[in-house]
């Protein structure tokens, strides 16, 4: 039986004005930008240290308290969302970079820094961090939930990016996991087990990464093509030949229109390929050609290219609000975005069908994605007064995860499960599910750890 009351008074003696039970900033650490209802904990403790972090946890093992960690609460799944109340463990204070080891492109952060503000400290280095969701996450949170993005196609997720962590455990205890050499076949991968966890298994308190160098030169380029599929067989057709893309992008008409309406692109309303190509001078023109040879291929317009900074930047932070812009096409209405990844070969079936599907039932369903790596999202749109269209948008997303597994993909390459994906879990993983819960139960006996996220425990 949990007495989160005792927790919260034994806290308030360890923390004091660090422990917040103010309805503001319950109620903000309650929100989530989806469809989940607002779930607010009974208290938010704000960790400084990994040694805080340990006995705050200790506290409400000692109560049976639930916790659950938040970094930004940009999560799309729930989360970060206190389910089962107790108490969010907030780690903004814990915000910097510990060291850099510049000629082994590694760098030692805390959860707390942002992935703007870390690339922006480490500019001056001629190194940068390549994952990039979009939103301006925590590395703590991209960390937890295994994050990609827009750069994955060729620098990966943030699995292949962590080399190691300091965890601190259900019962307090603090760990390290990985090391800074590039390579291990040391015992189990207990980094990777925690990287992608959600915070059912541990609260990650340092994060070591992998880092790239500035490339001498960036070229960004945009493409329209007469419709998805023809777009989506530039992007499979240059990931055959090898070609090295940095950034590939789908967006559909639908998006094309939110975008041009929200950040003033003024290009054609159809599907579009937004890339960008890293390299130097001679291999980013020589990527570009080749590219624009594919698309032409495929009944590809303009090739539109450029190398100055300011139009790359305006390219991709339309990119990165093409969320807000979407919506602002429905003012009112609420999104309800979901992704899946399948193999490339069936990327264009995969976004056909989605897109048939909602249009069929009228609807409103922008899509874009990460196509390089056969990750791609829909935001159905529903209006908040009619509960009928949100019944509607779930079922479509539903078929959509359904398919996905079906052509050997997985109901999330992104967002992660969260609650949102729990019950596809049997279907897409079978027995290894109940594996997962073992572990769990190896792990945080007490359930006490992000209760009621990624496995089900009774």
């Amino acid at each position: 039986m949990s007495d989160i009351a005792g927790a919260i008074s034994e806290l308030k003696k360890l923390l004091g004005e660090r422990l917040n039970t103010s309805r503001a900033v319950l109620d903000s650490h309650g929100e989530s930008e989806t469809y989940f209802a607002h779930a607010p904990p009974d208290a938010v403790a704000f960790a400084r240290s990994a040694q805080d972090v340990s006995d705050i946890i200790k506290i409400c093992a000692k109560y049976n308290c639930p916790i659950v960690p938040w970094g930004v609460g940009t999560s799309l799944e729930g989360h970060a969302l206190a389910i089962k109340g107790g108490v969010t463990i907030n780690m903004s204070e814990m915000d910097k970079i510990i060291q850099v080891y510049q000629e082994d492109l590694l760098a030692v952060v805390q959860p707390g820094i942002t992935r703007e503000v870390l690339n922006e400290e480490l500019r001056a280095t001629g190194l940068f961090f390549p994952v990039d969701p979009g939103a301006n996450a925590t590395i703590g949170g991209m960390t937890a939930t295994r994050a990609s993005g827009t750069t994955a196609v060729r620098y990966g997720t943030m699995k292949e990016n962590v080399l190691a962590l300091e965890v601190v455990l259900a019962d307090g205890r603090i760990i390290r996991t990985g090391s800074r050499a590039k390579k291990s076949s040391s015992g189990y991968d207990l980094t990777n087990l925690m990287v992608g966890s959600e915070g059912t298994l541990g609260v990650i308190t340092e994060i070591t990464l992998r880092l790239q160098g500035q490339p001498d030169a960036i070229a960004a380029a945009v493409c329209d093509f007469p419709d998805v599929e023809m777009a989506v067989n530039t992007v499979i057709t240059a990931v055959q030949m090898g070609v090295p893309m940095a950034r590939v992008e789908l967006l559909d008409a639908l998006s094309m229109q939110a975008m041009n309406n929200y950040s003033q692109l003024g290009l054609p309303e159809k599907p579009h390929l937004f890339m960008e190509f890293h390299g130097s001078e001679a291999s980013v023109a020589e990527q570009s050609e080749i590219m624009k040879d594919i698309a032409s291929d495929f009944e590809g317009g303009d090739f539109l290219w450029s190398t100055k900074t300011e139009d790359r930047n305006k390219l991709w932070h339309a990119r990165h609000n093409a969320f807000f812009a979407t919506k602002a096409l429905k003012p009112g209405f609420d999104g309800m975005s979901t992704d899946v990844c399948v193999p490339i070969s069936k990327l264009a079936q995969a976004i056909t069908d989605t897109t048939k599907d909602a249009a069929d039932h009228g609807m409103f369903a922008p899509i874009l994605g990460h196509v390089g790596d056969g990750n791609y999202h829909t935001l159905f749109l529903t209006d908040p007064n009619k509960p009928e269209e949100l019944v509607l948008a779930k079922e479509l997303a539903h078929r959509m995860n359904a398919r996905a597994i079906d052509m050997g993909g997985t109901v999330t390459g992104e967002h992660g499960i969260g609650m949102g994906k729990m019950k596809y879990m049997t279907q897409e993983h079978g027995g290894a599910w109940s594996i997962m819960a073992d572990i769990k139960r190896t792990l945080d006996p007490q359930n006490i750890m992000n209760p009621g996220k990624i496995v089900q425990i009774n």
